[in-house]
This record gives C-alpha cells, structure tokens and sequence, in this order.
C-alpha cells in the first residue's frame, strides 16, 4: 500500500488516487491541482472538460514565465490574466477524477457531496534524452514527470450547535473594572 502525504480523519468517506511518474509537465499538474482543490467531483470534471475545449482556462500562479495571457485569465483573477489551456495534463487528471468516481461508488458515496479536499504534483525524477547541436556538441533533452495525488471526501450537512443563553462569567479584573468609581475629569 503507498503512503499519501496527508492522511484522512474518516476513511470510510474518503477516496483516493494516484499516479507516479507520469509523463506530464509537473508545472502544469501543479497549476491544475491548484484550481481543482475544494471543488466539488462532478463540477471539477465539468471544469476540465471545459479546458479541453478551450471554454475555461487554468490560471497559472506560479509558474507564469512564458505563459501568455488571456482575457478568460480575468474570470479567475490570475496575476496579468496569465492562463494556459495544458491539455495532456488536463487528461491525466480527468482519468484520475473518473478513477475517485469510480472508488467512491464502490464504498457507496454519494457522489453529488463527494468534495476534492487534498490534491498534490510532486516533481518526479527527470527522464533524459540528448539532443545533437553545433560543431559536434550533445545537449541535454529532459522532461520533467510528475507524481499526482488526490484525495476526495464526501461532506455531510452539519447541524450548528446552539449557542447558550446564559450569561458570561467575568473574571476578577473586569468585574473589578464595572465595580470602579470614576473619579475626575466629569463633565461640566
């Protein structure tokens, strides 16, 4: 069994995904990552969807360099409406939300409260290839892999407990301080 970076209160209410050393840029699995946390299962799919067809777009926050801009970058308040459509990283994670809705029907969640609460893009080792230059030379051709994990809950509707009616109990200093005779410096 693999070790998640976060455990979970109640497991009978969380489900899990991930994938390790996958063939996808870390720095656009982390911008995603960032903008689907706290996203209901079902929206957050539909979101990515739509970033596939290029009708929403992941604001990057981060890793901004290169990264042109876009006018859909203002619905999501991304510094210098910088945002990026990644699509095989979009991909990867619609696969791994459809894998955290497939785990929750077999625990038998309710799918419509089922929130992303932990999602997480470490950088994976770099793989290497070489690339042939000028006058004789090698260069390095690498790509940089990432390790994705997401963890999703579902939310029960919490009844909020009452507050009491009864008075507060002062301390010493404040009851000392209602008690005081103000003494001076009264009107005229």
């Amino acid at each position: 069994m693999v070790r998640y970076s976060r455990d979970v209160d109640n497991s009978s209410k969380a489900v899990k995904a991930r994938g390790s050393h996958l063939r996808v840029h870390y720095k656009h699995c982390r911008e995603i990552s960032h903008a689907i946390k706290g996203m209901h299962l079902n929206k957050a799919k539909i979101y990515l969807g739509n970033v596939l067809t290029h009708k929403a777009a992941i604001p990057f926050t981060k890793y901004t360099g290169g990264i042109g801009r876009h006018a859909v970058g203002k619905q999501y308040k991304a510094p210098g409406d910088k945002c990026a459509f990644p699509e095989k990283a979009t991909r990867v994670f619609l696969d791994l939300l459809r894998n955290i809705e497939s785990n929750a029907e077999t625990k038998g969640l309710d799918l419509e409260q089922v929130v992303i609460t932990h999602a997480q893009a470490n950088q994976a080792p770099c793989m290497r290839r070489r690339t042939y230059r000028a006058h004789g030379r090698i260069g390095a051709y690498m790509s940089c892999p990432a390790h994705i994990e997401l963890i999703a809950e579902e939310k029960s509707t919490e009844i909020a407990k009452e507050e009491d009616s009864s008075e507060r109990k002062l301390t010493k200093k404040q009851s000392a301080r209602l008690r005081s005779v103000k003494v001076g410096g009264g009107n005229k």
